[in-house]
């Protein structure tokens, strides 16, 4: 059975095509699957909550609340899955998920749920072809949601045409289809960096920068929310989050990323090099903190670390994927089109101090990604969690082109 322990939960929403989904569940059980599933208060008025209980051979949720009175935790549902499966996926449920109404059970869920979406549209054609349904399926596809169908048809308003939900059987072969893509990708093996690192003056002072880490932890959330195996290595002050299973190997200097980084280098398929890593150390660093005599200035002697991205620019295989980060506050495109060519990447990604909400210590970013073959996209400003889904399918297109 190929899709034995796989945990699966699917979302009924209110629509005739509901009728369809015990034929799913049972395609899913015959399987090997976990299924557990969440309607929303109008799909029963299609499908029973006890025909897809006793198919499922799990309770079916709907409401907030067990019968016992004792709450249904939603944030639990959605951790619990490893894919969520919107079938049937009504426009008005469709139009929530996009702008993030919550006032079910299931659109509860959705918002909680930190695995993969895979969504199944089922509604009549105009209702379909209608522009701000167009516009919300954009929506969540821009999120990084996949859009199974739907189909032309028969419909039951008796039009034919595109609104038709796919057949349980294409919904299921799509449902196989990302589990066996997840296995190969479980294969692949991903190398992150991030946040700063920091350069002894004496045992109490440093010079550092601004990094956060953020934008390199969104990264490697999103890589292991699609089966990755992901290696972070974090510099200092970063902490590895509760919801990240990757390994974790937490650094200081730039010396110890260079060499953390560096072991893990020639096993790694993709590469991206989000920390900000200084570019000179302390040439002699005191061994006792350095008392204030007077007000005498006194002088630091720096001297060059290691670049890490030049290094593995010269040693990386065709097998392998370089992603390198451009800060810029002038000629920003130049300047990272130079690093592009210099240190042999594949991509780099763009920002600038210029552009307010993008950079350190925030939770926004806003990029340009330039990769090796001159293909350029630039993205309008956003959270990291979305810009790294934006990075992580631009990455996708040119691995798989």
């Amino acid at each position: 059975m190929q899709l034995t322990g796989k945990r699966i939960l699917i979302g009924v929403t209110g629509s005739i095509a509901a009728c369809k989904i015990p034929e799913l569940v049972r395609l899913l059980i015959k399987e090997g699957a976990e299924v557990r599933v969440v309607m929303t208060p109008s799909s029963s008025d299609f499908v029973t909550p006890q025909t897809l209980s006793v198919l499922s051979r799990q309770a079916v949720y709907s409401k907030f609340y067990h019968p016992d009175g004792s709450w249904v935790n939603h944030v639990e549902l959605g951790l619990w899955a490893e894919l969520l499966v919107i079938a049937p996926a009504s426009a008005h449920s469709i139009a929530k998920m996009a702008n993030g109404i919550c006032d079910n059970l299931l659109l509860s869920v959705y918002l909680s749920a930190r695995c993969p979406v895979l969504i199944a549209p089922a509604m009549d054609m105009d209702m379909f072809l209608h522009h701000s349904t167009q516009r919300n399926l954009k929506m969540l596809v821009s999120y990084g949601h996949q859009l199974t169908g739907p189909s032309k048809g028969e419909l039951a308003s008796g039009l034919e045409g595109p609104g038709r939900m796919e057949e349980p059987e294409i919904i299921f072969s799509k449902i196989l289809q990302y589990f066996t893509g997840l296995q190969k990708k479980r294969k692949k093996k991903v190398l992150i960096s991030c946040g700063p690192t920091r350069e002894a003056i004496d045992p109490v002072r440093f010079i550092s920068n601004r990094s956060s880490g953020k934008m390199g932890l969104a990264l490697a959330s999103e890589f292991e929310k699609y089966g990755y195996s992901v290696t972070v290595v974090a510099g200092a002050g970063v902490e590895k989050p509760a919801s990240l299973n990757a390994e974790f190997i937490s650094v200081e200097t730039a010396s110890q990323m260079y060499q953390a980084c560096m072991n893990f280098f020639p096993l790694s398929n993709i590469i991206i090099m989000a920390a900000a890593v200084a570019d000179y150390t302390i040439l002699e660093p005191e061994k006792n903190k350095i008392k204030k005599e007077g007000k005498k200035a006194f002088q630091l002697t720096l001297s060059p670390t290691v670049d890490i991205l030049s290094e593995m620019g010269k040693r990386k295989t065709r097998q392998q994927f370089l992603v390198g980060f451009a800060l810029e506050s002038n000629n920003e495109e130049k300047n990272a089109v130079r690093k592009l060519k210099e240190k042999n990447l594949d991509m780099i990604v763009l920002n600038s101090l210029n552009d307010k909400g993008a950079g350190f210590e925030i939770d926004t970013n806003k990029i340009t990604i330039i990769s090796r073959n001159k293909k350029k996209v630039s993205f309008s400003l956003k959270l990291k969690t979305e810009v790294a889904s934006d990075i992580f399918s631009f990455i996708q297109q040119q691995v798989h082109a």
